[in-house]
């Protein structure tokens, strides 16, 4: 089973909610057992969340921000007035997966991200979606060329479901990258690009067991891009069967 204190949300999950009721969706994620958040627009967010946080007795350790198409100052900025320690850029364009060469070009601005976040006490991340596995340069996954040429500075955060959805054999490409996974994103589905058929963990195809006992030392970030139902019911299905017997730490 997972700690709670290993577990945490990625606030887009739940991005229609807090559109409705900011403070209220936060208090039901704690209400579920969540100490922990992910939160994405920490620029805009930010006020708000520094009120919510901590009268809901949650903390955020990680956030989503484009660092490389972004002002970053803000967001360092932002990290710091909530406490977060590692942001994480969520996205590049899948056009520039496709070289060798313009693969290094990410790496090297994550790597320059790294040398000025550590000025700000923060640690910067990548995070995949589906095209960094299913494209492949030379026969080798293009998100592990990104790996090779990263500073050691530079941790990943592995969404396990789109890595999947690439392609990947999940808990190997884990064990490969090893202690620099320091997150994963744990979601479920049908293993295909419709968001609309993600699940609460536990409820789909996906070999989540396998994954998370590959990466034991990272934060699970439960996740779903979207949800055919009522998504807290989702967020607490994942929650019960994360924190449940039968699920590895």
């Amino acid at each position: 089973m997972v700690a709670k204190d290993h577990l945490s949300l990625q606030l887009y999950t739940v991005r229609g909610k807090l559109e409705e009721d900011f403070d209220g969706t936060l208090a039901r994620i704690a209400e579920i057992g969540y100490t922990k958040v992910e939160p994405f627009g920490v620029t805009a967010f930010a006020d708000r969340l520094a009120e919510a946080l901590p009268k809901h007795g949650l903390s955020a350790p990680t956030t989503h921000a484009g660092l490389l198409r972004e002002d970053s100052a803000p967001i360092y900025a932002a990290a710091k007035r909530l406490g977060i320690t590692t942001v994480i850029d969520p996205h590049t364009d899948p056009a520039r997966w496709q070289s060798a060469d313009e693969i290094k070009v990410i790496a090297d601005g994550l790597n320059k991200a790294a040398i000025e976040a550590a000025d700000h006490g923060i640690t910067v991340g990548y995070h995949n979606h589906h095209f960094e596995l299913e494209s492949k340069v030379d026969g080798v996954h293009a998100l592990e060329i990104l790996v090779d040429n990263l500073s050691d500075a530079v941790i990943l955060e592995v969404d396990t479901y789109w890595a999947a959805v690439g392609g990947a054999d999940v808990p190997a490409l884990l064990k490969k990258f090893g202690d620099r996974v320091t997150a994963i994103h744990v979601k479920d589905g049908d293993g295909t690009l419709d968001n609309k058929a993600q699940v609460a963990v536990g409820d789909g195809t996906i070999a989540v067991r396998d994954i998370l006992a590959a990466a034991p030392q990272a934060l699970r970030v439960v996740e779903l891009d979207d949800f055919s139902g009522e998504i807290l019911d989702a967020v607490e299905g994942s929650y019960t069967f994360l924190t449940g017997e039968g699920a590895p730490e």
